[in-house]
């Protein structure tokens, strides 16, 4: 107890009969608020009230000056920066190999076997569209991840040819089609190619990603299939 008061010394919060709770003052015999460093208050007060008069516009001037405006301002600075900061690219440009061949082969035999079958598919199948060779490459079940295909052979030959139209070309000697990397595990084995998008927010622009397919191997064929596609 403070003897000159008659009251506790430890930090007592002083709340006002009209107004929220301001400040929380430490020992009266120190007569300081916790704020850092704060003037000395020019009014008086007194120990055995809880009621602050002419102190109250003081201290709501000192806070608003020294505590909250300051962090007003830091906050509106960040959500400034935020909003004007340029839109982020983020992103390495995806880049075609420029020997595509080269990368469906493998020193495993049945790596190498397997690769080819993917090459053939992406060469005489995707980029030539010649689906009469469909038989060379695919399983008759054909299992198909393919939202917008039905699984079988001919379910898959029927999508590229009737939906798609997609009409037959030379089969060239060296592929057009970008390839970003061929991957094979076991038996599977995975085609990333270069996919260049429109820029949705500014149509003169463009930007590259990758498209995958996905191929598992059964007997010299491939069985099943997955890519990224999404329902048309």
């Amino acid at each position: 107890m403070d003897r000159r008061f008659g009251v506790s010394s430890k930090t007592v919060a002083i709340q006002t009969t009209s107004d929220l709770s301001w400040f929380c003052f430490q020992p009266y015999r120190r007569k300081t608020c916790l704020l850092p460093h704060p003037p000395a208050c020019p009014y008086t007060f007194s120990a055995r009230t809880t009621t602050l008069t002419r102190r109250t516009a003081f201290w709501k001037e000192y806070f608003m000056k020294h505590a909250l405006a300051p962090a007003l301002l830091a906050i509106s600075l960040s959500l400034g920066s935020l909003l004007t900061a340029a839109p982020s690219q983020a992103q390495e440009a995806v880049v075609a190999v420029p020997d595509a061949e080269a990368l469906f082969t493998s020193a495993d035999p049945q790596l190498n076997a397997n690769k080819q079958v993917a090459l053939g598919i992406v060469r005489d199948l995707l980029e030539a569209n010649h689906w009469d060779k469909a038989d060379q490459y695919l399983t008759e079940r054909y299992l198909q991840h393919n939202p917008n295909a039905a699984s079988g052979r001919a379910g898959v030959v029927a999508y590229f040819t009737q939906v798609l139209k997609r009409e037959p070309s030379p089969i060239p000697e060296k592929m057009k089609t970008p390839i970003a990397f061929v991957t094979a595990e076991g038996d599977l084995v995975t085609v990333g190619y270069v996919r260049e998008v429109k820029d949705e927010k500014d149509p003169s622009k463009s930007y590259t990603t990758t498209w995958f397919d996905t191929w598992r191997i059964k007997d010299g064929k491939a069985d099943e299939h997955w890519d990224p596609a999404t329902k048309d």
